[in-house]
């Protein structure tokens, strides 16, 4: 089991804790293997059906364009281009390639209209021309394609799922297809994606909200926080009291955490939980960095926190 797995492991037994303390109802994470790879993304769902409602409603607009398209034939494909239509609003829009990766519908750019897509490959360089072209071609003739997009106007890559299905026009063969952009459903975060939320804190020390309900634009439904905590070697956090039970999660490095001035010692792997209302403080004592999850339930507020002289 890989390291990433094992936090999410390890999240997963931070939260069972917390519920058991009274203080939290878990959340799902999920790690499933897609398109033969793993996914290993922490999620939290806005809503625990709207993902699903969103995937079923592409699956039907597919399937109701290509009951268009056996009533008449290519004579539906206008249809497909009307703006502010059942066909194409918003982000949501039915392409139509051949199985040689033309593109005969598409109406974010009808310019594009022509063009061989066979060889698109996604922000990461999967083959996403392919992709559909096979999932098309295969026994079940249809099938979900999960890959990275950047959405309209934004130059970075958003986690992208279509749904692709293979229907005819008297010989000829045609892909239709609808996608989704994941993320507007389903909130993910990473410890390289912190980037700029770092802020330096008891001066060897700097955090990262890896979650927090409070600082992103969607309601998660949650109640808890998850902070990265990098202590520098020889930098210690400040004796603080939080009135909720608080877990740790040791990344990599070594130290020791005081829990009313009684040493554990922290070393990769370990979790501690740190009963409501204890004084703690941490000290790294080692040559590198140390490097923890601190997750808190309510999710931290500094009335939650009392400092300590």
């Amino acid at each position: 089991m890989d390291n990433f797995k094992k936090i999410l492991c390890v999240l997963s037994m931070a939260v069972l804790l917390l519920a058991a303390a009274g203080c939290v109802q878990p959340e799902d994470t999920s790690v499933s293997e897609q398109e033969g790879e793993i996914v290993t993304e922490q999620v939290i769902t806005e809503d625990p059906t709207e993902l699903l409602s969103q995937k079923e409603y592409r699956m039907s607009q597919v399937n109701a364009a290509i009951d268009l398209i056996d009533e008449k034939g290519e004579l539906a494909f206008p249809e497909f281009r009307e703006e502010d239509s059942q066909w194409y609003h918003d982000d949501s829009y039915i392409t139509i390639w051949t199985t040689e990766g033309i593109r005969v519908v598409f109406p974010p750019k009808v310019s594009g209209e022509g063009e061989n897509a066979s060889d698109l490959e996604d922000y990461n360089g999967k083959p996403l021309g392919r992709m559909f072209i096979d999932t098309a071609l295969s026994e079940e003739g249809e099938g979900w394609v999960n890959y990275h997009w950047p959405k309209p106007g934004e130059d970075s890559p958003s986690k992208k799922s279509t749904f692709v299905k293979r229907t005819t026009i008297g010989n000829q063969t045609y892909l239709v297809h609808s996608g989704l952009y994941v993320d507007d459903y389903v909130y993910t975060n990473n410890l390289e994606d912190e980037g700029e939320e770092h802020f330096t804190r008891f001066g060897d020390v700097s955090l990262g909200n890896v979650l927090h309900p409070a600082r992103v634009d969607r309601e998660l439904g949650v109640d808890y926080s998850i902070a990265h905590v990098i202590i520098n070697p020889g930098g210690s956090i400040e004796a603080h009291i939080m009135k909720n039970p608080e877990a740790h999660y040791v990344l990599a490095g070594e130290g020791v955490l005081y829990i009313e001035d009684v040493p554990f010692e922290l070393s990769e792997g370990q979790l501690v939980l740190i009963p409501a209302n204890s004084k703690q403080h941490t000290e790294n004592n080692g040559d590198v960095d140390l490097e923890f999850f601190a997750i808190d339930q309510p999710a931290w507020e500094p009335e939650n926190e009392i400092i300590l002289e």
